[in-house]
């Protein structure tokens, strides 16, 4: 089975389609064979995307990238402070 890959955006619409099925009555199996998803795949992203509003989805996204900028900007730092301790021993 191909697998694909969803946006965040795609994922909330889909969840919404999915509560509104499942208020309508149908079973989770019938949800996720509408949806072409895994049963799996439909608890994963209900307990990941559960609640979350479109423009909320979009702002975690930027900030789980500004995170990983910063972490990489402070393990830049770190390696050049230990190169500049090396070479301040003499140990080049």
């Amino acid at each position: 089975m191909k697998r694909t890959r969803h946006t965040a955006t795609q994922i909330v619409g889909m969840l919404r389609e999915a509560e509104a099925l499942l208020s309508a009555g149908k079973k989770v199996e019938e949800v996720s064979r509408h949806l072409g998803i895994a049963e799996t795949t439909y608890y994963r992203w209900r307990a990941e995307y559960n609640g979350i509003q479109v423009d909320q989805v979009t702002r975690m996204k930027e900030l789980e990238e500004e995170n990983r900028r910063l972490k990489q900007v402070v393990a830049e730092q770190a390696l050049d402070i230990s190169v500049l301790r090396e070479v301040a021993r003499g140990n080049y």
